[in-house]
């Protein structure tokens, strides 16, 4: 279907408004050949989960599979965020950047889902093995950017450009937000599907799902002025170094926090750190670095918080705001 250009597409691809051409193949070298990364263990202990329960009905709870998946448990239903399940974040099983822990549980494990939400389609997000596995185990609605009915099978497919709602239940609905960040799946394949994040509205309070994105006040402010209040928001944390490559594509610590306040989120938790080495920081820099910016911003620990892979935690609706 032929779209109509926009300030996000030119009528080929899609790109973020303002940003320069995407770093190139020479880029790729650059870094790979001046890389400093510290070493990850090879493998880390598995992670002993409190397998997903109905919550109780004044809560929302909250559960980190790993990297960016998440399972959000309200009274308007089971959503699963940029599913990963997979041994390895890449085309094949045995090709990919692998994981250090695994995931909290597996495909069947998981409740009746009411929707799967899936921010782009990088490996490390748009897990295809586990996606089938979903639609074959609980066939649901999938909400994505444009551009994504190739790897939607099984799914009732849900499109949306930026900005765009969509009513999800009665008591929910599902909206598409930028993100600072592209696409590739394969050579060939740049930015040919749209990228974003997600505000999720529930009966509980508003959640936003920020997929993969780099630092913009612009940004940040704009969701808030156009989205209200952010209840809870999920924010990437890891992924970053070195800054000179990372900065275009993946906020580090200190700009999550940043990005904390702009958002005036009650409520933040890191995500995508602490499960599969893409870039060159230790594995545990992400949290240490995180303290760091909460002291210097003056933000409460309370307010931006990490979680162990496996843990659950339920927030009252009111979500106490913190500093």
């Amino acid at each position: 279907m032929k779209r109509a250009t926009s300030d996000h597409f030119n009528g080929k691809r899609f790109f973020y408004p303002g940003e320069p051409a995407a770093r190139g193949f020479l880029d790729v070298l650059r870094w790979k050949f001046t890389s400093r990364a510290a070493r990850w263990p090879k493998t880390l202990p598995a992670p002993s989960p409190v397998l997903p329960v109905p919550p109780v009905r004044s809560e929302l709870a909250i559960t980190w599979i790993g990297h960016s998946t998440f399972l959000i448990q309200s009274r308007a239903g089971n959503w699963l965020t940029d599913p990963f399940f997979s041994l390895r974040a890449g085309p094949h099983a045995k090709i990919g950047a692998p994981r250090a822990i695994p995931a909290a549980f597996q495909v069947g494990d998981l409740p009746s889902l009411t929707g799967v939400i899936l921010s782009h389609d990088h490996y490390d997000h748009c897990d295809q093995i586990a996606l089938k596995a979903i639609a074959r185990i609980s066939p649901t609605a999938l909400y994505t950017p444009l551009g994504y009915e190739s790897l939607s099978a099984g799914f009732v497919l849900h499109e949306l450009d930026w900005w765009e709602v969509r009513k999800a239940t009665p008591s929910s609905s599902v909206q598409l937000v930028p993100a600072r960040h592209w696409c590739r799946r394969s050579l060939g394949g740049t930015n040919v599907r749209l990228w974003g994040g997600f505000i999720l509205r529930l009966p509980e309070g508003t959640v936003y799902f920020a997929g993969d994105t780099a630092f913009d006040e612009r940004l940040f402010s704009a969701i808030r002025a156009r989205c209200g209040p952010i209840d809870l928001a999920l924010l990437p944390i890891g992924a970053y170094e070195p800054r000179w490559f990372m900065s275009d594509s993946h906020m580090n610590p200190a700009e999550a926090v940043q990005a904390h306040k702009l958002l005036g989120s009650k409520l933040s938790i890191g995500m995508h750190w602490g499960t599969i080495q893409l870039t060159d920081e230790a594995y545990d820099a992400p949290p240490r670095a995180l303290a760091e910016a909460r002291a210097q911003a003056g933000v409460s620990a309370l307010a931006f918080r990490v979680m162990a892979i496996g843990e659950r935690v339920e927030i009252r609706p009111t979500m106490n705001a913190q500093k």
